[in-house]
């Protein structure tokens, strides 16, 4: 009798190790939520534009942190560009007007990396001109250096015909940050406004960490 009775609970315990078995291995077989596809590339944990700090048009500094609750779109340019940084700037702002009320969310950063020439009331004027909501950072040579340096972003002189009339090569497409602060996307330039448009969307449906 008694081994009757270990042997129906050596087989109790077996069927229960089985089961909850095949329970974990049902649960590592389920798919995971699936991850959202974005147009941009998909920059999410990088080392890399984590952090930004300069002055504005006002001479009052300006960090990513401040717009904590927003998606964030910091781009590199200068008011001169003949066509990337114009083209860039109407996008976003056109991707603030698709995006009815969320369009608040949206917080668009515009780095000048010609300070000579782009002072503090040519940079406001710039900004101002493709709607509110906009904000103009410029720092020293040394502080534009570190910014670039921390988001890899490449600029150079390009002489003209006179002193004055030099170009500057840069870096053509925009940083994305979510609305916790992280960085997310780089957004190639000619994509479209579309496309923009969709990663932002996507970005303020993720739930809050």
């Amino acid at each position: 009798m008694d081994r009757m009775i270990t042997m129906r609970l050596r087989v109790a315990v077996l069927a229960l190790v089985v089961g909850a078995s095949l329970w974990g291995c049902d649960r590592a077989a389920r798919p995971a939520a699936p991850k959202a596809a974005f147009h941009s590339v998909d920059i999410t944990g990088a080392e890399y534009a984590r952090t930004l700090e300069l002055p504005d048009a006002d001479g009052k500094m300006r960090s990513l942190a401040e717009f904590k609750g927003k998606v964030v779109v910091v781009f590199f340019g200068y008011t001169q560009c003949p066509d990337v940084c114009p083209t860039t700037m109407a996008e976003l702002a056109q991707v603030r007007r698709s995006l009815g009320a969320d369009g608040a969310k949206l917080q668009g950063v515009f780095v000048t990396i010609d300070p000579q020439r782009d002072t503090g009331a040519v940079l406001k004027a710039y900004v101002d001109n493709f709607g509110a909501g906009f904000v103009g950072l410029r720092g020293s040579d040394e502080q534009l250096k570190q910014a670039a340096r921390e988001f890899k972003v490449f600029y150079a002189k390009a002489p003209g015909k006179t002193e004055s009339t030099y170009t500057m090569d840069h870096t053509a497409g925009a940083y994305v940050f979510d609305p916790q602060g992280r960085i997310r996307l780089f957004s190639r330039y000619g994509a479209g406004p579309k496309a923009l448009e969709d990663d932002i969307r996507a970005l303020l449906r993720e739930p809050a960490a």
